[in-house]
């Protein structure tokens, strides 16, 4: 029989698309860190060419920020954080178009998994109409992608940024256990 544990908490992450930062920022992030606490990584703009999905809705050139907060959180609030994200890029809408995309997900030593209102074959089920998609998996050192991982977290450049907030992440966990 396996005994149910709780695990550590994750670090909280949300990626930011936008082509339309002055219409934005930094008020969305003064909003997110009102709910989350106070951002300890706030990446500068990155150019996000991978995709035109988000073109018609976001406008061009889209680019992103990804920000992590101080406080860990436990796992199990993914599927409320992407509500509230939802919410905040709702509230935000223009003539029915978002003006930013919010993809919150939780770092931690072994995985990224990012919250997704969207099914599909890999992504478990949270509950509220929410799935945690695992993106990326730590192993041998190194992130390691998925057939199903997005172009723009498979690359170099994400991997590289989201290892050193791996490695913070991981100082924060040393910290609690001491």
């Amino acid at each position: 029989m396996s005994t149910p544990i709780i695990p550590a908490p994750g670090l909280l992450i949300i990626s930011v698309l936008s082509a339309k930062w002055d219409e934005c920022w930094p008020g969305l992030l003064h909003e997110l860190e009102g709910k989350f606490g106070c951002a300890e990584h706030v990446s500068e703009e990155i150019p996000f060419d991978q995709t035109e999905y988000y073109d018609a809705e976001l406008g061009t050139p889209i680019s992103r920020r990804l920000l992590a907060f101080e406080e860990l959180r436990p796992l199990d609030e993914l599927a409320g954080i992407k509500l509230f994200t939802n919410s905040v890029e709702q509230a935000r809408s223009r003539d029915g178009k978002r003006i930013f995309n919010l993809d919150p997900g939780f770092v931690t030593l072994e995985r990224l998994v990012l919250a997704t209102g969207k099914n599909y074959s890999h992504r478990i089920y949270l509950g509220s109409g929410i799935w945690a998609d695992l993106t990326l998996m730590w192993q041998k050192r190194q992130w390691q992608v998925f057939p199903w991982t997005f172009p723009d977290y498979a690359g170099e450049e994400m991997k590289s940024r989201l290892t050193k907030l791996r490695q913070s992440y991981k100082s924060k966990l040393k910290k609690i256990e001491d």
